[in-house]
Order: C-alpha cells, then structure tokens, then sequence
C-alpha cells in the first residue's frame, strides 16, 4: 500500500527522504566498526565459548591459518609469530588506528601502543609496555614495532625527528653486541632491555633511558651446538674492510678464532656485512664519536683474540703444576691493540695473587685455572663493554631539559624458559625468577584495574579466585630461607664449596616447601622419582615444574675475575678498557668481595618491580607457532606448553570472573539501535536510556547484565553472541528494505525520465519538420527571383554592349587619321635634321684641315721632348696610383713599407717613407688624452735615464705607472693622512725603509707632493718625516735586478739631521722618474740620478758605503741587506 501510493506524484519527495537517512545511518554504521565485525574466530578471548585449553587453541590457531595474528585478552594483546612479512604495518594502518577507541578496529598491536600513547598524552598517565614470551616469539620485533608506531603517530620538528631517530637507532647497536643466532631464533636477545621513552606535555618525545639485565656473557665463551656467539664478531669479520681489519689485527676467516662456532657461522637470509655498515651508521647517529667507535671494536677484536691463547702445563721445582702460553705472537697483538704491557698480562695469566689483611700471597695456577681466567676475563670485558655501550647511549639520548616530563616504558625480556631433561642451568633460574615476579605484578594489576573499573562503574565488586604465585617468589627471593640467598650463603662460607655442599643446604631447608622437589631430600616422597637425578632440583613454577641442574650454580653466581686480570687492565693504554675495571686502580683497592651474580639481578628486578608498579601496564604476549621458524606451520603441542607458563588461561579466567564484556554506552546504543522500532533510526534521549530501552524491548534477563555509570556490563559471552546474531538478521532485513525501496525509487525515475524524453523527442520532431518545408518554399522563391533578375540583366548588357562598339569604332577612324599626320610631319622633320648636320660635319672638317697646316711646321721641332714628358708624367702617375694601393697599416712601429719600383724614384721613394711616417705617427698622438701623453712622457724620461744602465728597466716597460697604489682618498684607515697633505698626492706607495744601524727593513708609506717628500707609518697613518725636494740633491742605485735606492739630502738642512734615506721598492723606475720629473719641474734643476754597484750614503755623522753583490738567496729572489761594519752595508742580489 505504501509502495501504491509513493508511485502517485506527491509523496515521492517523502520517500527520497527516507531512504537517504537510511543510507546515512548505515554509511555510519559501516564507518563505526568493531572487532566484532566479521570476526574470524573470536577476537576477545574473553568471549570465548566454551573457554578450555583446546578452545583456546582452536581460537589461535583459526586466526592463525587466516593471517590474524593479534588476539586480545581484555587488554592484552597476543601476538603470534608468523615468520614472515605481511601488509599490516604500513603508513595507512598506522593512520587507521590513530585516535581510535581500543575495540573500534580488530585487535593489532598499534591498537594497544595507540591506547597507551593517548592515555600518556592526554590523561597525564605515565606507561609501562611489558613484552614477553620465548625466545623466537617475536619480542624483539614487536617492541620496534611499539616504537615505530610512537614515533609515527608523535609531533614532528627537526629536534622531535633527531630524538625519534636516535630511539630508533639505539637498537640495531645493541642488537649488534646483546643478540645472537640460536636454535630456536635467528636474532634472539640474550639479554633483558627496559626503554623509558620520555615526552613533554605535548606528547613530543624528548629522550630515553635504557636498562639492560642480565646480559648471557657465557655465550662469549662458548656456545651450544647449532648456535652462534653474538653477532658484532661475525659482523665485524664480515663486514670491516680490509684496511680496519689489519689494524685490528684480525683475519675474515672465522675457522682463525676458538670463539666462534663453525657449524653455524652463515645463516640463511642474514647479510653480516651489511648489518656492520647498519650498526656503523647507527652509532654515528646515536652520537658515537669515531675514535669512540673505533675503542669499540678494538675491545671487541681483543676479547676474538683472548680465545686464541692456549696454555701447555710446566713443573716448577716444588712440584707444583705451572701453565704457560704456548704461542705469545697472539698474546703480543692482544697487548698492541689495548696498551698493556705483555710481561704483565702474562703473569696476570699465570699467577694469582691472593690478599688477606696486610698479606700478599702469590700462588700458581695450572692449565685449568688459567683457562678459567682467560675466559672470566673474556666475559668480563665483553659484559663490562656492553654496560658502557648502555650507559654511552644513554647519555646521547636522555632527554636535555629539565621539564616535567611523561613516560613510557617499553620492557623486552625473555620468557620463561624450560629446557629438555637437565639442561636448565643458573641463568633458566634466574630468568625464570624474572618471569614469576613479572606474573606477580601481572596478576595484581590485572585484577587491580578489574577492581578499579568496578568500582568506578559503581559495579558490586566479587571475590576472585586465582592461584598466587608469591608462595614461589618467596622460596627464590627470601631473605633468609630463599634459594638466592642460600646460594650466597654457600659463596661466601670459607672451606671447600661446591655445587654438591649447595644442594644439600637446599634439601635441609626447602625440603617441605610444596613447590621444591629433590631426591635428597626429607621428603619421602621423592626418594624413588627416576625423573628426578640426584644433581637436580625442581620448583614447581606457575607455568609448571622445571627441572634445575645444580653443576655450576655456584661458578656462576660468584663471576670472579682474579684481582691480578683487574689490575693487569687498569694498567693498559687504552683508555676505554681501564675505564671498564675501576676496581684494579691499586689505590682504591676494596678487599670486600664484590656482589654476586645473584643479589645484583635480584636489586635490579626489584627496582624493575618498583618501576612498574608505579605506570600503567600494557602488556603484549607473544607466542611461537613452531620451532622450525618457517610460516604457516602452526605446532598445538608447542603453542599448548606457552600458552600454560604465560598463564594465558587464568589471564581469561580472571578477566571474565566477573562480568565478561564491557562497552560504553553511545557506541553500544549506536551497534545494536536498529534490534528496537524505539531506538531507530535515531534515539533523542541519553544513551544510557537508550540502552535501557533496547535491552527490555529484547527481554534480556536481568542478571545478565548491569549498568554502570558510563558502560554496560555483559555477564555471559552467550548474550553478547545472541545480540550478535539479532543485529546480523536485522542488517539483513534492512539491506533488503533497503534494496527494495532503491529498486522502486529506480523504476520511477527511469519512467519519469522516459516520459520527459517522450516530449522532448517529439517537440524537436514537429519543429525540425517545419523547419525542412520553410527552407524548401525559400528556396524555389530564390530561383524565381533569380532567373527575372539573369533576363533583366542580360538585356541591359547587350544594349550596352551596342553603346560601347559605336563608340570605339569612332574612336578608331579618328585615331587613324591623327597617325597619320604625325608620321607625315616626322618625315619632314627628319629631313630638314640631316641637310643641318651634313653642313656642320663639312664645316667642321674644313677648320681641322686648316689648322693642321698652319701648326704642322711647328710639331716636328718638340715632338721628342714632349714625347718624354708625357711618358714620365704617365710613369709617375702610375707609381703614385700602385703606392695608394699598397700603403701599410696606420700603427707607428708597422715597419713594412713597398718596394721601390724604379731606380730613379729612390730619393721620392724614402721622402714619401718618411712623411707618411711622421703623418701616422701625428694620427696615433692626436688620439691620445691628457693623461696618456703625461705617462708616455714619463716613460719616455724613464728610457732616457735607465734604458741600457739598469737591469730592472726592461721588466717595467710593460708595467703602466699608476703612481697611488693605495688609494688613499678611498681608504678610510687614512683619512687622517689625506686630511694633513694639502697638496696633490703624485705617488702613494708602501715602501721597505731600511734601519741604517743593522740594515733590516720596516715597512712606510711613501708620498711625493708637488713640493715635499713625505713618509708616513702604514698603521697608524702617522707623518714621521717631511723632506722638501730642494732638500733633495742626488738619488743612487745599483745596475742590477733590485729594488733599493738611496735619496742623498742636502748638507746643513733640516731633513738632513739623521742622515740620507736608503729604501727598496717594487715600483723603483717609476719613483724615480716620478721623483726626477717633479723636482725638474719645481727647482728647474736636473736630479743627478747616479746608478753604480757602490755608492755612500750619509748616516748621521758617518758615511756608509753601499755595496752590491751577487749571491744565493734562502728566501728565493729577495735581494736582503746586511750591516757588515761601520762603514760597509752590503745588499746580496739573486
């Protein structure tokens, strides 16, 4: 009925309208998604149904096979390694989940790092990221991939991008030095690592710190079979150039170093030499310095090398056993490269020293204690390098304000570890240690922030029941019953210690402990357990029992490194390695036993513990599909065993004890609106009364569900599949209303468009129709009009026709006769022309012939002499004609000038050389200005003084005479020089005034004035004499290549007081010209200018003679004078 009456005309506006709220209520709900929508498997495990061990599995592993590889429980994402790259991580993702609610999109692990950015950023929350799991599990990974998503979503800056590299890139150098090749992992981290990133109040990161735990420094020494030592070595082998390597004293062959194993030196896929470049550039952008850098690898190539010395037992006198190094050329390379003097690292290998009150005992060691030492030494300086390589990039990355700041914890440790048969040893214990506290505050957090929530959702908080693992933490970490303490205990009691005397401690006092297993112990129960040996013991973690092999607990809790090693490396050369043993310093020696393995890793988690408990957990788990380390391989056994010691289960189990799913009122109202006729479209109301609605229209028992103050709480996973399901029918049901609706709405715009061509069509049919018939009577009225118009027009033509042929035949026969009379009168004409011209023509010829006999007796008397006249008038016509085309060019020096054509032109011939010369020479002078004439007059005096008498002449010819070098109307620095000369500065130089007591030079300006002479200091601009130049008697130089010159002054006058000036100039033929000209000009006297290889020069009272020499100069072709006497100065010439 209501489609009827939409298809009549007025309602269909009405219609148009409902369907598109409809389709903007569902374009948002699609916008709105959640992990419920189309969910593989369950992404909440909480909502698992039934909940059980294979369930959990099932789950896993469904979403596994479909590259869903994120799970959450409640908060905690599981992540499993799926080995190998898929398209989930790219700049698009990291958009999507920005800013968006945790359970909006389907669980990632970009989903949770957002969750904890935001909760840092804007609820002023500091946070904790806590990734664990096996070796293998992808820990590693997933914690750049926390970082990455930080810095990806944070400010940006040039300061922000240089602190979010330096993050970033602080991890390929510790995975470099604290990562390595094992079994079950590719890149395993052998150790543990906690990253406080820290922010300002914008959210920007500022810097971070790194803790490090429990780096396996027993790798550095050996390594299982099918493992491999930690990647730096194989990295540097691989990876160094050949000229690094040399001074590392190190080769490429692995097979060349007893710390490495060959049966797993390549591994497939790992490019080391590549990786050496990476962790190169890495440091570099942390901020290593390059001789930081290269005090690495040096320490580094050393401890390669310690694995090379071997030692061969010798008896001493006494009896008692002594080692001694076999080859000591690898010794002496070691000593080269950390600076240690050989003899001492030698004894420190073969002799220990053992130190009791104010006694120094010196004992020997034999073949295996000096092994002992060789590799506690290795370890040490392996563990105490990695320490400073945190603590190095520690100081390049913390934050350099002192602001409050924000913080985020990222904490990347191994998981709990178990070991077929007996092969857990003390560092599975101590991990596992870690991995009990870790669930500890995992399980107290967890139900904290349950609590929390539940108490401000005012929800009525129940009781939970969960299995406490502090009744396990206390039997390691007691005081004074815990196995930690005991084992210290053990380490520190005099007399002979050994495993065995540890262990049967620990079946006295832990033997009625219900988590600690032993077959020596009270307990009864155990004496006939064949799984238990009798060299173990087992503690019943909460992920399940392990099996503890006692052999070297003791060794590898105290770490001892032999006071002797300590101080031996204090001693070396290089600075980094005695930075790293501050205890061998011998005045600080400390007598006190240093702390154990042990107690150190128990302060640092308890530090951990406290660091954590004060941040807002969030926590990643992150399981191993398989131990093949190949994709698509999904192992339930394996999965099944992680899934027991991560405590995955009672994480669940906890999690919905109480109420098992929670959602915030809006986005629950705006998920399930459409499952109620009140709610839909759009409710008006509050949310939570919306909810309410929707919930009693559905007839959902009470008990299964309660409000709180922001959320509705679900009881049972069942109800929320069943609103699931009701929501799924009803988009259907709605996708069909809306199908039918678009199809109707369809049909009647495609009829009401039909129709509305119908007309159009028709319109333009009847007009084109009358257009054709209007164009066909137009054209038939065109061709009448123009068939009457040809007629009248050719009618008129042929009369006209007629008109025009009368008038040119007149115009013809008139044109005839005129011709006619005209050629008539030109005959005439003619005629009269030739009887004149016969006449003049006779005339003419009569007076010729009249002449010719008057002047014939005449002719024959001169008839010679004009003959030659005319033939040499012509010869020299022609002479001067030729000359015209061959003058040379108009330059003065153009020596060309033609040949001479006859013998009797000579005398013309070099006249007319001679005038053109002088001619050309008048043009080039008349071009000249002013101020040229008066330099080419000045070098034309300066040929006539020194042309042939000074051999400096020739080398200034070609130099242009300036006269002010300096420029000191320009230069500011002597604006009080050029205020105190009045006159017109000629010459502005700086010449070289030489002392006249021990003939050194010092540098003057020299100034020739119209009038005087001046000099003036070069710094300061200073006047220090004033000579007037008729003052100035005689100017004397040598004949050779040299610039010095004296100036001679007139007896008995004031200038005269100190004596005659001696200089030398790089400008003399231009001074002295300069200086000649001027003083002609003014005294109208010749200066006597005298050049001579020996000359006097008036000194005060004394006269000094002036010699020149030749001679081999030491500072090139500087002419330098020399005060030989009190009357000689000579001046050596080059």
């Amino acid at each position: 009925m209501e489609r009827t009456q939409d298809c009549r005309g007025g309602s269909v506006g009405a219609q148009r309208v409902h369907f598109a709220s409809h389709l903007q209520t569902m374009a948002k709900m699609e916008v709105k998604t959640s992990l419920l929508d189309n969910m593989i498997g369950v992404g909440d495990m909480v909502l698992l149904e039934p909940l059980n061990e294979e369930t959990f599995i099932n789950n896993l592993k469904k979403r596994f096979d479909h590259n869903e590889i994120y799970t959450y429980i409640g908060s905690v994402v599981i992540s499993v390694n799926p080995y190998r790259s898929l398209p989930i991580y790219s700049p698009e993702k990291v958009e999507d989940y920005r800013n968006r609610n945790f359970y909006e999109l389907s669980p990632h692990i970009f989903a949770l790092s957002d969750e904890a950015y935001r909760s840092l950023r804007d609820q002023d929350k500091d946070q904790c990221i806590l990734i664990t799991g096996e070796s293998g599990a992808g820990k590693t990974e997933a914690s750049k991939l926390v970082m990455s998503y930080v810095a990806a979503v944070c400010g940006k800056g040039a300061e922000v991008n240089q602190v979010k590299e330096q993050l970033l890139q602080s991890n390929p150098v510790l995975e470099a030095f604290g990562n390595a090749k094992t079994v079950r992992n590719d890149n395993s981290s052998r150790f543990g690592k906690y990253m406080d990133i820290e922010f300002d109040f914008k959210g920007d990161p500022l810097g971070g710190v790194i803790s490090n735990y429990l780096l396996e420094k027993s790798r550095v020494v050996k390594q299982p079979r099918g493992e491999r030592n930690f990647h730096v070595f194989y990295q540097l082998l691989s990876g160094a150039s050949e000229e690094l390597l040399h001074k590392l004293k190190l080769e490429q062959d692995f097979s060349r170093y007893n710390y490495l194993s060959l049966d797993s030196a390549k591994v497939n896929g790992v490019d080391d030499a590549a990786n050496f470049r990476t962790v190169r550039n890495a440091m570099q952008i942390v901020g290593f310095m390059d001789h930081e850098a290269e005090s690495v690898l040096e320490v580094v190539a050393a401890v390669l090398k310690l694995g090379n010395i071997e030692f061969k037992p010798e008896s001493r006198v006494n009896g008692l056993d002594e080692s001694k190094i076999k080859d000591k050329n690898e010794l002496k390379e070691i000593c080269e490269l950390t600076g240690i003097d050989q003899s001492v690292l030698e004894r420190a290998f073969s002799f220990r020293t053992v130190e009791a009150k104010q006694e120094k005992v010196s004992t020997t060691l034999n073949v295996a204690q000096a092994y002992y030492a060789r590799d506690a030494l290795a370890k040490n300086l392996y563990s105490r390098l990695f320490s400073w390589l945190v603590n190095r990039i520690n100081e390049s990355i913390k934050a350099q304000t002192k602001v409050r700041k924000k913080v985020m914890g990222v904490l990347d440790i191994y998981g709990f570890e178990i070991f077929e048969s007996a092969d857990n040893s003390f560092e599975q214990f101590i991990i596992n240690y870690c991995n009990e506290k870790l669930q500890q505050i995992f399980i107290e957090l967890t139900l904290k922030e349950e609590q929390e929530e539940y108490i401000r959702e005012d929800i009525e908080w129940t009781h939970i029941d969960y299995f406490n693992n502090a009744i396990i933490c206390d039997l390691i970490e007691n005081n004074t019953n815990g196995i930690l303490a005991m084992l210290d205990e053990e380490c520190l009691r005099p007399g002979t210690v050994t495993d065995d005397t540890f262990l049967e401690k620990l079946n006295q006092v832990c033997a009625t402990h219900q988590h600690f297993e032993s077959r020596m112990s009270r307990c009864s129960r155990f004496l006939n357990d064949t799984s238990l040996p009798h060299s173990c013991f087992r503690i019943q973690h909460y992920a399940g029992k392990v099996l503890y092999q006692v052999e070297g607990f003791v060794d590898k809790n105290n770490d001892l490194l032999y006071r002797d090693l300590s101080q031996a490396m204090w001693k070396a050369g290089h600075a980094l390695i005695k930075s790293l043993f501050p205890e061998g310093n011998p005045a600080k020696i400390n007598l006190k036993r240093p702390p154990t393995a042990g107690s150190q890793f128990k302060a640092s988690v308890a530090t951990l513990m406290k660091n954590l408990q004060t941040k807002n957990p969030n926590y990643i788990r992150c399981i191993k599909p398989n131990d093949k380390k190949a994709a698509h391989v999904f192992t339930e056994s394996l999965v099944c065993h992680q899934i027991r010691y991560l405590g995955l289960l009672e994480n669940v189990r906890v999690r919905r004890a109480g109420y098992a799913f929670r959602q915030a009122y809006e986005p629950c109202l705006e998920r399930y609106k459409m499952l109620c006729k009140q709610t839909w479209p759009h409710w008006k109301g509050p949310a939570r009364s919306g909810v309410e609605v929707l919930f009693n229209e559905l007839e959902i028992p009470m008990e299964e569900y309660s409000f709180g103050r922001s959320k509705i709480f679900i009881r049972n996973p069942r109800t929320l599949f069943a609103l699931e399901d009701l929501r799924k029918q009803r988009l259907e049901d709605l996708a069909t209303l809306i199908q039918k609706i678009y199809r109707g709405w369809k049909c009647r715009t495609h009829f009401l468009l039909m129709k509305k061509s119908q007309i159009v069509i028709a319109a333009w049919c009847r007009r084109y129709a009358q257009q054709k018939r209007y164009q066909q009577i137009k054209a038939s009225a065109l061709a009448i009009q123009s068939y009457i118009r040809g007629w009248k027009a050719r009618k008129i033509l042929r009369e006209l026709k007629h008109q025009k042929r009368c008038k040119a035949a007149a115009t013809t026969i008139a044109a005839y006769w005129h011709g006619t009379q005209a050629r008539r009168e030109l005959k005439r004409l003619k005629e009269e022309a030739r009887r004149k011209h016969a006449v003049a023509v006779i005339w003419a010829y009569w007076l010729g012939l009249k002449v010719r006999r008057e002047y014939r007796k005449y002719f024959r008397a001169n008839a010679g002499k004009k003959i030659y006249e005319f033939t040499l008038q012509r010869i020299v016509q022609k002479y001067f004609l030729e000359m015209k085309n061959k003058m040379p060019s108009l330059s003065p020096i153009d020596k060309n000038w033609p040949s001479r054509p006859y013998l009797f032109l000579d005398s013309t011939h070099k006249e007319l050389k001679r005038i053109f010369h002088l001619w050309r020479c008048k043009k080039y002078r008349d071009q000249f200005t002013d101020q040229q004439k008066l330099i080419y007059e000045e070098k034309l005096e300066a040929s006539e003084l020194f042309k042939d008498k000074k051999a400096l002449y020739p080398s200034s010819v070609g130099q242009p005479f300036q006269g002010a070098y300096l420029e000191i109307n320009k230069n500011p620095k002597y604006k009080k020089l050029k205020d105190a000369i009045e006159e017109k500065i000629i010459i502005a130089e700086v010449v070289n005034k030489i002392n006249r007591a021990n003939g050194k030079s010092t540098s003057r300006i020299f100034l020739l004035t119209n009038n005087n002479l001046l000099l003036a200091d070069q710094k300061s601009g200073q006047i220090k004499s004033e000579v007037p130049l008729v003052d100035v008697t005689k100017v004397s130089m040598s004949s050779q290549n040299d610039g010095f010159f004296a100036v001679h002054l007139k007896e008995g006058s004031e200038a005269a007081s100190k004596g005659d000036f001696l200089f030398s100039s790089d400008h003399l033929i231009e001074m002295a010209t300069k200086l000649y000209r001027t003083t002609l000009s003014q005294t109208k006297q010749k200066l006597n200018i005298e050049i001579s290889d020996e000359f006097l020069v008036q000194f005060r009272q004394d006269k000094v003679c002036v010699k020149f020499i030749q001679g081999n100069q030491k500072n090139g072709s500087v002419p330098t004078c020399k005060r030989k006497n009190n009357r000689l100065l000579e001046v050596a010439v080059p």
